[in-house]
This record gives C-alpha cells, structure tokens and sequence, in this order.
C-alpha cells in the first residue's frame, strides 16, 4: 500500500474487494453520478479512477478525475463549495456508481447548485 499523502488522492489505494465488484473504463475510469443526501437532486456526472475512488471512501470528500485537465479534483478545494460523502453504491453491473453528498455551495463549476438545471433536452 501507498503511503498516503493528505490531499494527493493518488497514493490512496481501493481495497481489492472492492475494485474486484467494480468495471472501469478502457482509461480506468467510471463514471459517478452525484446526487444531494436527503432530498436525491442529481446535482453533477463527473468520473473517477481508482485513487480518487479510495481517496473518497477514505476521507469522506467528493473528489473526482478530471479527463479534460488530467488531473485530481477534490471538490471544493480551491472554491469551498465541498462535497461531505454520505453514501457510494455501485448500480447493478458496476459500471456506474451513485454517491450521495452534503453538498456546500454550488455542485455545478458554473456556479449553479446542479448541473442539470440549464437546458431541457425534451
């Protein structure tokens, strides 16, 4: 195991019982939907790897990878606007995991407390 480093999420490891129960992408990611404890408002889609996964679990903080910057966000760190994990499930395939958070502030990196409140599709 990595000795882990406080806000480097890249030396947290994911238990092995875990990382067998999930599918990661072809980039080793997989997708999160994020959705607000208490009241279930999907409030943001982001991705995750296996260090920003643990990284989560461990310290209870939304933190997520970034493909556009190719880097680490741990959400709120640089805005204040954090994420307090409550809960992560996998859905049924594990492909796919649903976090609940205590959201503080905006979710939505355009200032907005959900990222889907802009556009209606249908």
């Amino acid at each position: 195991m990595s000795s882990q480093t406080p806000d480097d999420p890249s030396t947290y490891e994911l238990d092995p019982t875990i990382t067998q129960r999930l599918r990661f992408n072809d980039a080793g990611l997989i997708p999160v939907i994020v959705q607000a404890a208490g009241t279930k408002e999907v409030l943001m889609m982001a991705w995750m790897d296996q260090h920003a996964l643990a990284y989560s679990l461990a310290t209870r903080r939304g933190t997520y990878f970034s493909r556009s910057r190719n880097e680490y966000w741990i959400k709120g760190l640089t805005s204040g606007h954090v994420q307090e994990v409550a809960s992560i499930r996998a859905d049924c395939d594990g492909d796919t995991l649903l976090m609940e958070v205590h959201q503080t502030g905006a979710a939505c990196h355009t200032g907005t407390r959900t990222c889907f409140d802009a556009d209606l599709v249908g």
